[in-house]
């Protein structure tokens, strides 16, 4: 239980459903189904003979998420090195059937660290036909080998979208973006589509939802979200914001008991981003 508390005050939210975890008694008002305690605990799911992807996500668009450590001392080398295979990418991508969504540089969180979004349209199929030529490009093979020198370790994630999130928009102007990311207790992860389905709907007002994704090849049940804001205090107000909206609350205390682990990460988007 103080595990879970810590969960809800990392999350922001204030005394409601912790005050009303400690105040759990073996009075009757305990067994009300409507009580905070109650709406705390994991609503079973039925079993299913579909795949979970499927039910939440169109498995005909996929996302690659690559995410680079690079060495401090080689951030402008790094950064022109992957602007150069972005335009190598880009003169071929209508046989390589994917595209540049975004890519940032960490400001918080994990320092010294790259995310570039991709995505591919026509499934692992097209993945795999991209793989295999650009393989076979000495130019793009000469680039691969440079970056290698500016680098501590990669890592790279195939995610879905979820369905219900707006479709990805490029933002212009001045932007910055944070990056929410949740290991899931495995088997729960229809059951958080089940809520974030209406939890999507309270943070809209302000256009900050930018991405939803959840992992299919690399660390599974692993949960992005990604939100778009002018500034870190437009972060803060338009999430006070969520909290004054009735509602918002109830979602948050039903999804905390699916997370195991999170952690967020303020970005910022290169030159060579579509996003800004």
């Amino acid at each position: 239980m103080l595990k879970l508390r810590n969960i809800l005050s990392t999350m922001g939210h204030n005394a409601g459903p912790v005050a009303a975890v400690r105040s759990v008694s073996t009075t009757a008002s305990c067994k009300d189904s409507e009580s905070w305690f109650s709406k705390l605990l994991v609503r079973k799911i039925e079993p299913t003979k579909e795949s979970h992807s499927r039910m939440l996500s169109d498995k005909e668009i996929i996302y690659a998420l690559h995410t680079h450590n690079v060495r401090p001392d080689s951030m402008g080398n790094y950064l022109n090195n992957y602007k150069n295979t972005v335009a190598l990418i880009n003169e071929k991508k209508r046989s390589l059937s994917c595209k540049l969504v975004a890519s940032w540089t960490v400001q918080v969180g994990d320092m010294d660290q790259c995310l570039h979004l991709w995505r591919y349209t026509g499934g692992f199929e097209k993945i795999d036909q991209a793989k295999e030529d650009l393989w076979n490009d000495p130019e793009y093979l000469n680039l691969m080998n440079e970056r290698s020198k500016f680098l501590r370790s990669r890592h790279l994630q195939y995610l879905l979208a979820f369905s219900y999130w707006p479709q990805i928009e490029s933002r212009s102007g001045k932007n910055i973006y944070e990056m929410r990311s949740y290991r899931l207790t495995p088997g729960t992860m229809i059951e958080w589509g089940n809520n974030w389905a209406r939890a999507i709907n309270f943070r809209k007002h302000n256009n900050e939802a930018f991405a939803g994704f959840f992992s299919q090849i690399g660390r599974l049940y692993n949960v992005h979200h990604i939100w778009c804001y002018k500034s870190l205090q437009d972060r803060k107000e338009t999430r006070e914001a969520a909290w004054r909206s009735p509602g918002w609350d109830e979602c948050v205390a039903y999804t905390v008991p699916l997370i195991r682990e999170m952690h967020c990460r303020v970005l910022a988007p290169t030159e060579f981003s579509p996003t800004q």
